[in-house]
């Protein structure tokens, strides 16, 4: 039986529930991402207030500090990190070839690399993956993938997608934890064949869900969404479509369209600690002098603790002075933004008005971002 229910579709874009062993996920679903079992500055209450219902942890981070095998210990993922909802986990791989420094060695069997931590010598396989991914007890488990760089060699995508699809077929029958859904990864790049390639190879296992992978790592955007629209619609329709790695406004909106359900991104904690918010005219820079005394919110559309209770004059002094409760409320203003705008694209497709939603959401941060960060 699949763990997903297709509810309504608007061209393309698709609206559902993902049933897992700890909660319904509905998509289109942003996944906050939670790489140590924290996501960053902020309490499982507060992801949770904001609209979050899965949240992502990292598994080559976990497997070195504390150990998947001290989070067993303490109750698996969900309660070490005292998070209620499901929680997805990766595979490490995408950690493990973005870190190419660390690489000692990739064969048909898995790949050695040097843990970024102390340097020794560590070796993943798929079925090491999916030990460590079912000691952690997590809801989802990506399977362990090849992800080349933007601007590889057509001859290494092509080694990409082949060892891909051959460690996906060793993990598909790997022990898992009980009630956890497993989801494949398809490679190729922006390689019409190649990507196809994969596609059919990965969807043949018979996963629970598919992933778009190795996208969004530098390619040209027009490429991405060009990708996405021939290639979403080869994965399988009764499962659900997910994008690694993706996570401004302008970029989810895209992809809803294009026929994906669920997305990840470091980005709105990441700006938010660095003094930058994702407001629906924009980005907003509140290190600008402009906002010094500037009494009004934020953004008048949200509904956060930032918004609704402080001024931009008062964060852009909280961000200036370097004060932790400053980057807590933009770190939390930009998972609420993200996370609202989903939950607003899944509302549109359900009415039969995702076009009209997105066009007017991309009028207002793409008119508006100009005038924001003047």
């Amino acid at each position: 039986m699949s763990c997903f229910t297709l509810e309504a579709t608007d061209g393309v874009a698709r609206a559902g529930t993902i049933r897992t062993a700890h909660g319904d996920i509905l998509t289109p679903a942003f996944m906050p991402v939670g790489t140590k079992a924290s996501v960053k500055l902020l309490h499982p209450d507060e992801v949770r207030a904001a609209g979050a219902r899965v949240v992502l942890a990292n598994t080559y981070h976990l497997h070195f500090r504390p150990g998947e095998d001290v989070i067993e210990e303490l109750g698996g993922i969900r309660r070490f990190m005292g998070w209620d909802g499901p929680v997805l986990t990766d595979s490490g791989g995408f950690q493990v070839f973005s870190l190419r420094h660390t690489l000692i060695r990739v064969d048909d069997d898995g790949v050695t690399f040097r843990s970024v931590y102390d340097g020794t010598a560590e070796r993943f396989t798929p079925e090491s993956a999916a030990a460590i991914q079912a000691a952690l007890g997590s809801d989802i488990a990506m399977c362990l993938d090849v992800c080349p760089p933007a601007g590889a060699s057509r001859a290494e995508v092509e080694a990409a997608v082949r060892r891909t699809g051959l460690w996906a077929a060793r993990q598909a029958g790997a022990p898992r934890a009980p009630g956890q859904l497993r989801f494949g990864i398809a490679q190729g790049g922006v390689d019409r064949e190649l990507r196809t390639r994969s596609i059919d190879e990965i969807a043949a296992l018979g996963f629970d869900g598919n992933a778009l992978g190795g996208l969004a790592v530098g390619e040209a955007r027009d490429a991405m969404f060009e990708t996405v629209s021939w290639a979403a619609p080869l994965l399988p329709a009764e499962q659900p479509r997910y994008f690694m790695g993706l996570g401004d406004p302008e970029a989810l909106l895209e992809v809803i369209e294009r026929g994906i359900d669920m997305f990840d991104c470091v980005l709105p904690t990441r700006l938010g600690r660095t003094g930058t918010a994702l407001t629906s005219t924009g980005k907003v820079n509140l290190r600008n002098a402009r906002w010094a005394r500037d009494p009004g919110p934020l953004d008048e559309r949200c509904g956060c603790p930032a918004c609704s209770r402080f001024s931009r004059g008062y964060l852009r002094h909280l961000v200036n002075q370097n004060e932790l409760f400053g980057l807590r409320l933009l770190s939390l203003h930009n998972l609420w933004f993200l996370l609202d705008l989903t939950a607003g694209a899944r509302q549109a497709i359900q009415r039969g008005e995702f076009r009209s939603f997105k066009a007017d959401a991309l009028d207002r941060l793409l008119g508006g971002s100009a005038e924001e960060n003047r």
